[in-house]
Formats: structure tokens, sequence, C-alpha cells
């Protein structure tokens, strides 16, 4: 099948450090995973160079919520993205809607530019796109290198069709990344029924905080989450995905 990419999102130090052993090709960093995802302090990913040796794309998105932003979350995309390029990474992870559902061509062709020579990939605001094949042409004429895609479902095992037809529809001028419930099995599964040579995953586990003194009267964070639960990615959950990747796209 020819070469193949496991990309595994991170919001930690840990977690990277645990992707890297667990065989990962290139990490995602963001902040506050448990949401969605949102833009990392530098501080964060200085320390995960520090310790990795993995190309690093950076996750830009300033809140949780929708893809379509005020002028002044868009400048500060734009800084972000400048800042990450300064910094050394590889790659930066974005995206911007209109309000029809669209993708936001200028401001996605003023992010390409600021970029300069680093990869981008277009994330998940391309599943909250009205018509997937529109943007997927849209993300070839900008230069785009990545879609991440769910295929607009849930899940990607749910989305495989569309992912099927993306990947047949890029003829490699824009690399189809399936992501949304990725683990072992489900590379297996996608393989098959897309064609898709590369997969995003946190692979992630649920750990109890060391906290010894608890006070459940209180939330400081979102309701319903535990406040008390670390995820972090589990070096066995990655491994075990590119054990199946090797197995498959040899």
């Amino acid at each position: 099948m020819g070469e193949y990419l496991l990309e595994v999102c991170v919001d930690s130090v840990e977690s990277a450090v645990e992707a890297e052993k667990g065989g990962a090709d290139r990490l995602e960093l963001c902040a506050n995973l448990v949401i969605g995802g949102t833009t990392p302090e530098p501080a964060l990913f200085e320390k995960v160079r520090e310790l990795t040796k993995l190309k690093v794309h950076v996750l830009i998105r300033p809140r949780y919520g929708d893809f379509l932003y005020t002028e002044h979350e868009f400048e500060i995309i734009l800084r972000s993205v400048e800042l990450y390029r300064r910094m050394g990474a590889e790659g930066v992870v974005v995206g911007c809607l209109l309000p029809d559902g669209s993708l936001d061509t200028e401001r996605m062709k003023r992010l390409r530019q600021t970029a300069g020579s680093m990869d981008m990939t277009l994330h998940r605001a391309f599943d909250m796109c009205r018509d997937a094949y529109e943007a997927l042409e849209q993300a070839k004429g900008l230069g785009i290198n990545t879609i991440l895609t769910s295929g607009q479902r849930e899940t990607c095992l749910e989305g495989k069709d569309l992912i099927a037809g993306l990947v047949r529809e890029s003829q490699g001028a824009v690399e189809i990344m399936a992501g949304g419930g990725v683990d072992a099995d489900i590379v297996g599964r996608m393989i098959s029924a897309t064609c898709a040579r590369c997969y995003h995953m946190s692979g992630k586990t649920i750990l109890s905080s060391a906290m010894a003194f608890r006070r459940a009267e209180v939330s400081m964070g979102v309701p319903g989450l535990g406040e008390y639960q670390l995820y972090r990615t589990d070096m066995d959950k990655v491994r075990a995905a590119k054990r199946m990747l090797e197995t498959y796209c040899k």
C-alpha cells in the first residue's frame, strides 16, 4: 500500500513522551484536548521539543466552539501561526468557516501565506462544512497538505464512505487523514474500507489524580467532567495502532 502515517494528538509532555514510545510518527500538539483542543502554550511546545524527537504540528484554535471567528480572534490565530513558525514547528493545524458553512478561503489563504514553508492541516472544521467535496477542491487550491476528517460523522468508521470518496477525489494532492474514534481495530477496518494511509488518534486513557484531599462541592472546570481525572496518551494503544498500520502498509 505504500507509506503511512500515525499522528497522535497530545496536550501534555507526559502524553507526548508516551506517544513517541508507542511509535507515533508525528504529534499534533494542543491544550485542553478534553474540549476538542485549543492552542497550546509556547512553553509546552518547548518542553515537548526537549523530550521528544518527533515532528510537531501545532493546533491553532483560540477557543472552544465553532469555527466562525471575530476579527480579534482571527488576528490571534495569525499571530499564533507566525509564532510557531518562528519557533520551528513543522506544521500548523487550522480552519476557518463562513456563516453559510463554507470554507473561509480568504482567511485560509492568509494563514497559508503566514505559515510559509510549514505544513498545513485543515482540521475538523472540515467536518462542519456544508459541502465536503467543495471544501476539498478549495483545500487543493490553497496548498493545504492534509485534511483531518471523521467523514462528517461522529466517528471515522461511521464516516468511512465519505472518507473513501475523499481519498479517491484527492488523487494524492491533499492527504486525507482519518480521525475520530481511532484505535488499532478501527485502523484495520478503515484501511480496508477507505484506502486511507494516514490516521489521527489520541490513544487516551483516564487516570485518577494523585490529590488526596478533594472538595466535592466545588468544580473548577466544565460541569460534568471529572475534576480529578487526567487524560493521558496510552503508549500501548498507540503501539497497537502502529502495528496494525505496519501489517497493512508494507
